[in-house]
């Protein structure tokens, strides 16, 4: 893997340690659920979680340590988005999904956009959408794209946008980057959940991207930074909306548990009920099951690629289906706990909005039925010869 440190402010900071940053994850907590409700009448981050997020670094999760990053590794990054999503999941989903596009940008780009994306005392931030594509017409050193695009997850952050087209005279799919007032933003998420996520659609029209501000969409190679960047961009989000449901689903247990508990004594309290017991009793076992696998299945593709291998079929498979049933576990979680809490999780506040929040979140295409049906077909036995583009079982080749 080829490393080049261009000469900017962030190089020179030097990068940070995954330890750190669980730890600022943690530190954060109080004022990211302070902020919960105000994120969420904004329609975006309140600038003092969009600051601490920056202060803290936490940016940089998947930013390569000579940008100013933390490379950090699979369960780590879990750690990280657990907590945060624990907190609010509108951050959780902001955070994670701008620090896939802000990482892999300074993994994967050619120098003279690195150098010019990264020369601030802060990290840029990036956002836009790798998966409906819009289309490229090669234009001397660079190209020309359009298109449309949706769910622009933190966009009201950013400086840059990173968005998938499709080069038209070759069919090839590449990441392109630009300045985000290069693109049109429409005012279009008008939504149930994740409403401070201001995931909202935007387009390009005949725009000029010099070669060097794209790459290709599914590289799993990267041009600076260590093994982490041989996952790709589409394993870097199956980590963020794996432990952004084990997040969501653990706070919604304990938010139940503690008001349950704050209501033992009174007369028809579900504290002394043997049915609440033995509901409780399931719903933490299905939350521990699904973050179990979701732990084995990503220790075993850290060891992989720490030891210099790539992920097979096998384990691509499998990481996809451990994000799908962590999601769709956490989706039960949050139906059995709204039933359970009564008229407390009808009302506003955090029950209803993690309720609300998590069905927003199943509607993810890493989440979708499709994917359950590509993993079911693999493993068994039924596409020997295939493999995954994204979230598409494929033939190989």
């Amino acid at each position: 893997m080829t490393t080049t440190a261009p000469d900017q402010a962030l190089a020179s900071s030097g990068g940070v340690e995954p330890a750190d940053l669980v730890a600022a994850a943690r530190a954060l907590q109080p004022l990211v659920r302070e902020s919960a409700a105000a994120n969420e009448a904004a329609g975006r981050l309140v600038d003092a979680v969009d600051d601490a997020l920056h202060e803290a670094r936490l940016y940089g999760m998947w930013t390569p340590r000579e940008l100013g990053g933390a490379e950090c590794d699979p369960l780590s990054s879990l750690e990280i988005v657990q907590t945060l999503a624990a907190a609010d999941p509108s951050t959780a989903w902001v955070h994670m999904a701008a620090s896939l596009a802000i990482g892999t940008g300074g993994a994967y780009l050619q120098d003279a956009a690195v150098k010019e994306m990264f020369s601030g005392e802060r990290l840029p931030v990036v956002a836009g959408q790798g998966t409906r594509p819009g289309t490229a017409k090669t234009d001397g050193d660079g190209f020309r794209l359009s298109g449309d695009w949706s769910f622009a997850s933190g966009i009201k952050h950013s400086q840059w946008i990173h968005t998938l087209g499709i080069i038209e005279e070759t069919g090839e799919p590449r990441i392109f980057v630009l300045p985000v007032e290069k693109a049109e933003l429409i005012e279009t998420w008008d939504v149930m959940g994740l409403k401070a996520t201001g995931s909202i659609d935007y387009k390009i029209r005949d725009v000029f991207v010099p070669e060097t501000f794209t790459h290709l969409g599914p590289v799993e190679e990267g041009r600076r930074g260590g093994w982490i960047f041989k996952l790709g961009i589409m394993h870097f989000a199956l980590i963020g909306h794996s432990g952004w449901a084990l997040g969501v689903a653990r706070r919604m247990l304990d938010d139940l548990s503690e008001q349950v508990r704050g209501k033992a004594g009174r007369a028809g309290s579900m504290a002394e009920s043997t049915r609440f017991h033995a509901i409780y009793g399931e719903l933490e076992a299905r939350y521990h099951a699904a973050r179990a696998f979701v732990y084995e299945v990503w220790r075993e593709a850290t060891a992989t690629l720490e030891n210099g291998g790539e992920l097979d079929s096998d384990q691509r498979t499998r990481l996809r289906l451990a994000l799908y049933n962590a999601t769709w576990t956490a989706e039960a979680i949050s139906v059995e706990v709204y039933k359970a809490a009564g008229t407390s999780a009808l009302r506003t506040g955090a029950m209803q909005q993690y309720f609300r929040d998590m069905h927003a979140g199943t509607q993810h295409v890493t989440s979708a039925p499709h994917v359950l049906e590509g993993c079911g077909k693999f493993l068994a036995g039924l596409a020997p010869d295939h493999t995954w583009l994204y979230m598409n079982l494929v033939p190989k080749g």
